[in-house]
C-alpha cells in the first residue's frame, strides 16, 4: 500500500526542484536591491533627538553620574540575557536595562527546539535549562480527523544530551539573568528605556526611568535594542511591518498523559491549529490558536464556551478531561500572535535583536533559535574588535550581521508563516487539499519526514531544502487528485492548489529577502571585514 505513494514522490520532488530554481533564477533577476543611502536617510528622521546632557563621550557630555559601558542591552528577555552574558564573557562592559526583573508569566516562549540547544551549547548557557524542571522533547506528533502520526527529531548523528526543552518562559529568563548578572562586568538595572541619545546621526546611549522613576542617562559605543515584541524604539531602528493573523489562547493542563510522551502536539483543528508540550513534570501548555486579531470575551464566558464547545471536541481523546478542567478553572491568557520581517536602517551606534527586530508565527517555536542563532553571528562579528567607538565604520561592518543571519532566520520565518496557513482549515478546496496532503506526506516517512522534521527543529535551515520539500507538498497533493482518473474538475483543483502554494510562500520569501536568502555570497556586506581606525562613515 505504501509503494505507490512513495514511488508518486521522487517524480514530483524532481520536478519541483527544476520548477523552483528556474523561478528563483528568473525571480532573482528582477528584484531590485534597496539603497542603503535610502535606509539611512529614512534613519536621520526617525531617531529621537536628545541632547539635554553636560561632560564627554566622543563629543556628546557626560554628567559625572552618567554610567559608561562598552554595551547597553535593553531589555532582558531570552535574547537581551543572553546576548549580556555572551558580550560579558568576551571582557565587554555590558549594562542591562530591563523595565521588569521579576519573574515573566508569558504563555509563549516556553519550546527550544533542538537546533536552539545547540545554540545554547555554543553560547555555554545550557545550563540554563537545568533546575527549572524543564522536559525533553524528542519531535511532535500531528492529530487530524481522528489519524495520528508521530514526527522523531533527526538525532541520530548528535550526543545524547541534544534534544528540544521546554519549560516555564519565565523560570528560563530568571536563569539567564542570573547568569548574566554572575559577570562582574556586567551591571543588569531595572528601568524603562524612554529614548535614544543621538549626535550627529550616531546612537551614543539612552534615557531612560530606573525603579525609583528617577530620569538617568547611560552612554555607550553601542546600544543594542532587545525590547521584544512590543518594542517602543523599533521604529527608530527598522521599518516595522507587523502582521497579527491570529491570537493564541493558553491554558496549563494539570497531571495530563499525552498521548506521546516528550513531543509537541499539534492539533489540525477547524478554524486553526492547537499546540500541546508539556512544560514541567506535571504541566502541559496548550495553545489554542484563534484567527484574526479579536477573541471571544474570556470576562464574560464567551471564551470558555467557545474552548468547550468548538475546541474541546477536537481534542485527543486522551486529553479532553485535563482541557475541559482547565478551562473551568478559569486561568485563561490570550495573546496576539506577531510576525514581522527584519527589515532594519543600519544606524551607527545601534542595534535590534529578538522579537524587537524579526518576529515570526509561534506556532513551530522557532523564535528562541533565530534569536540565539542571531547572537552566535554577532559575538563572532565583534570578537576580533577591541574598540567599538567608531560607530560609523561598526555600523558598516555590521552590515554583514543582517546578511550571515538571513539563510538560518529566513527558513524558520518562512517555514513558520507557511505552516500555519497550510496547517488552517479553509473554504477553499484547493488549500484544503494541500492541507490534506501535508498531513499525508509527513506520514510516507524517508526523507519525506525527516526532510521537513529537520528544518522545523532547527538542525537544518536550509532555504533551498525548505523550498523544495514546500513545493513536494504540493505536487504530491496534484498527483492524488489526478490518481487513478484524472478529470477535468481535478486538474483544475490541481492547478489551484498549485496557485496556492505559490501564494502562500512566494510573499513570505519575498518579504524575507530573496537575494540574502538564497545568495548571501552575493552581498557585498557578506564580504565585510572588520574597521580599522579612519574608515569611511557608514553610507
Amino acid at each position: 500500500m505504501m509503494e505507490t505513494p512513495l514511488l508518486g514522490w521522487l517524480s514530483p520532488l524532481v520536478i519541483s526542484v527544476v520548477l523552483v530554481i528556474s523561478f528563483f533564477a528568473f525571480y532573482g533577476f528582477l528584484v531590485k536591491t534597496r539603497r542603503n543611502s535610502n535606509r539611512q536617510d529614512s534613519t536621520t528622521s526617525k531617531i529621537h533627538h536628545d541632547r539635554t546632557v553636560t561632560s564627554t563621550v566622543g563629543s556628546l557630555n557626560v554628567n559625572g553620574g552618567d554610567t559608561v559601558s562598552d554595551v547597553i542591552v535593553v531589555g532582558a528577555g531570552v535574547a537581551g540575557s543572553a546576548l549580556a552574558y555572551t558580550l560579558g564573557k568576551d571582557k565587554r562592559r555590558v549594562h542591562v536595562i530591563e523595565r521588569d526583573l521579576s519573574e515573566p508569566d508569558r504563555i509563549v516562549g516556553e519550546l527550544l527546539q533542538p537546533g536552539g540547544y545547540l545554540k545554547l551549547l555554543e553560547l555555554g548557557i545550557e545550563d540554563c535549562v537545568e533546575e527549572i524542571d524543564a522536559q525533553r522533547v524528542y519531535g511532535y506528533a500531528l492529530f487530524k480527523n481522528g489519524k495520528r502520526i508521530r514526527l522523531a527529531y533527526p538525532l541520530e548523528k548528535f550526543h545524547t544530551d541534544v534534544s528540544g526543552r521546554s519549560f516555564h518562559n519565565g523560570r528560563f529568563i530568571q536563569r539567564m539573568r542570573e547568569k548574566a548578572a554572575s559577570l562582574p562586568n556586567v551591571q543588569l538595572e531595572q528601568g524603562t528605556v524612554v529614548s535614544l541619545l543621538e549626535e550627529n546621526g550616531t546612537i551614543k546611549g539612552v534615557r531612560y526611568k530606573n525603579k525609583a522613576g528617577e530620569e538617568s542617562t547611560a552612554f555607550a559605543a553601542l546600544t543594542i535594542v532587545c525590547d521584544g515584541c512590543f518594542s517602543n524604539l523599533r521604529r527608530s531602528l527598522c521599518n516595522p511591518q507587523v502582521d497579527v493573523p491570529s491570537c493564541f489562547v493558553g491554558l496549563v493542563l494539570e497531571n495530563c498523559n499525552l498521548p506521546y510522551a516528550n513531543h509537541g502536539h499539534v492539533v489540525l483543528a477547524d478554524p486553526s491549529p492547537i499546540l500541546m508540550y508539556p512544560i514541567s513534570s506535571t504541566e502541559v501548555r496548550c495553545l489554542v490558536d484563534v484567527p484574526g486579531q479579536k477573541v471571544p470575551s474570556i470576562a464574560n464566558g464567551e471564551m470558555a464556551n467557545y474552548l468547550k464547545t468548538v475546541v474541546a471536541p477536537q481534542m485527543p481523546h486522551e486529553v479532553y478531561d485535563s482541557f475541559i478542567a482547565a478551562v473551568n478553572k478559569g486561568n485563561i491568557k490570550s495573546m496576539p500572535n506577531r510576525s514581522m520581517p527584519a527589515s532594519p536602517y543600519p544606524t551607527p551606534g545601534a542595534l535590534l535583536m529578538g522579537d524587537a527586530f524579526n518576529m515570526r508565527h509561534p506556532l513551530t517555536g522557532g523564535g528562541m533559535t533565530v534569536a540565539l542563532s542571531d547572537i552566535v553571528v554577532l559575538r563572532n562579528l565583534l570578537r576580533p574588535l577591541r574598540d567599538l567607538s567608531d560607530g560609523s565604520s561598526l555600523c558598516k561592518y555590521l552590515e554583514s550581521f543582517y546578511t550571515l543571519r538571513k539563510p538560518v532566520a529566513s527558513t524558520i520565518n518562512t517555514l513558520a508563516n507557511a505552516l500555519y496557513k497550510v496547517f488552517c482549515s479553509s473554504k477553499d478546496e484547493a488549500r484544503n487539499e494541500m492541507r490534506e496532503a501535508c498531513f499525508d506526506y509527513l506520514s510516507l516517512g524517508g526523507m519525506c519526514t525527516s526532510g521537513p522534521v529537520s528544518l522545523l527543529s532547527g538542525l537544518n535551515p536550509r532555504p533551498l531544502t525548505l523550498v523544495c520539500h514546500f513545493f513536494a507538498v504540493a505536487v504530491y497533493g496534484v498527483i492524488r487528485l489526478l490518481i487513478p482518473f484524472p478529470s477535468p474538475k481535478r486538474m483544475w483543483l490541481g492547478v489551484k492548489l498549485i496557485s496556492g502554494a505559490s501564494g502562500i510562500i512566494f510573499p513570505i520569501i519575498k518579504a524575507e529577502g530573496v537575494r540574502q536568502m538564497f545568495f548571501p555570497a552575493t552581498v557585498p556586506a557578506y564580504y565585510r571585514a572588520p574597521p580599522v581606525r579612519g574608515e569611511t562613515k557608514c553610507s
